[in-house]
């Protein structure tokens, strides 16, 4: 059967105008639509935040858990409904602070399920505080004169969870945010897609450098599997790699041609190489990494579950109540 994005659209979302929110909704809508997974067999689940609202403009089933629970919710519907597409929609701070557990979790379990984090670096839903992925001084209601904490990089933490996909999206760029979806239904096991949005009344600009086409031209790189890491308003720019680092050179200059180019892997089981191309881009003269950088194969939670659960059922004495119940000595009472 054939769906469109309507099929999967309800109710009349309730976000500031110019949220990145709204953005993000009609991409996930085109997705599912692309995907053709018929909205009966999609769960979305939330946690608290403003993101968080999405399962209530979703025509599929939904849950508006609490802070911080998504993933856990998440994980228990997928294994308890293994044939259910899960997504899990986050915030930056209902995913990463006090879920942040849960989300480390998900992804070292392997649990087939996909990880929205809609990451605008503030709450937005309780006024403007700093988020665990504001940016070192960053000032903000909670930090009147600067934050003193680090940031979590999303891409880090999934990584060092022994994550096996990790994609990245602007949600102002639909056809980039869609392409990471589609690789997220097709991957089997845990996927974070990260997409950088705007807050328009606390944190606006926050992604400035990426969120118009014009900007994602000059400082942003589309990776894509066995294709050269090119880059710049004419790919007129490469990646190389120098030493345990990369290098940004330009094409043509110096003697350098494609053939000298990165090409990039997203299969490979090392991630060194992926890792550096999902932290690059933080004013470090590079550009910011957008696509899907891992997707490795490896087994899932959930199967491995039933593939437990039917090893073990094959060695036991009984298959039913009523043969547990004949494996012991049985008294006829009269």
């Amino acid at each position: 059967m054939t769906y469109n994005a309507s099929d999967y659209k309800k109710g009349q979302p309730r976000w500031c105008p110019g949220c990145g929110d709204h953005f993000f909704l009609a991409s996930f809508h085109k997705a599912m639509a692309e995907i053709g997974v018929a909205p009966k067999d999609i769960a979305v689940i939330s946690g608290i935040g403003c993101s968080s609202r999405l399962p209530h403009y979703m025509a599929t089933y939904g849950m508006n858990t609490i802070h911080g629970r998504a993933a856990a919710i998440a994980s228990g519907c997928k294994v308890a409904n293994p044939d259910l597409s899960v997504w899990q929609i986050s915030g930056d701070g209902d995913g990463l602070a006090i879920g942040g557990n849960h989300f480390i979790h998900a992804n070292r379990r392997n649990i087939d399920i996909n990880i929205v984090l809609l990451n605008n670096r503030i709450y937005g839903l309780t006024k403007g505080q700093y988020s665990p992925t504001s940016p070192r001084g960053f000032v903000s209601k909670s930090s009147p004169y600067g934050t003193v904490e680090d940031p979590f990089r999303p891409a880090e933490l999934c990584f060092g969870a022994r994550g096996h996909f990790f994609a990245r999206a602007v949600a102002t760029d639909a056809p980039g945010t869609i392409e990471v979806l589609k690789a997220a239904h097709a991957h089997k096991g845990a996927s974070v897609c990260e997409i950088l949005q705007n807050c328009v009344i606390f944190n606006n600009g926050t992604h400035e450098a990426v969120y118009s086409p014009a900007e994602r031209a000059k400082h942003a790189i589309y990776v894509r599997h066995g294709q050269p890491l090119v880059f710049g308003p004419n790919n007129e720019y490469g990646l190389q790699q120098e030493g345990f680092g990369l290098k940004v050179v330009e094409i043509g200059k110096n003697g350098v041609t494609m053939d000298d180019i990165l090409v990039h892997d997203a299969h490979a089981e090392d991630d060194t190489l992926q890792l550096k191309l999902a932290m690059m881009g933080e004013g470090d003269g590079f550009p910011v990494a957008l696509g899907v950088i891992r997707d490795v194969a490896a087994p899932t939670y959930d199967e491995s579950v039933y593939a437990q659960i039917e090893d073990v059922k094959k060695k036991k004495p009984y298959h039913n109540f009523a043969e547990l119940l004949e494996t012991n000595d049985i008294w006829e009472v009269k």
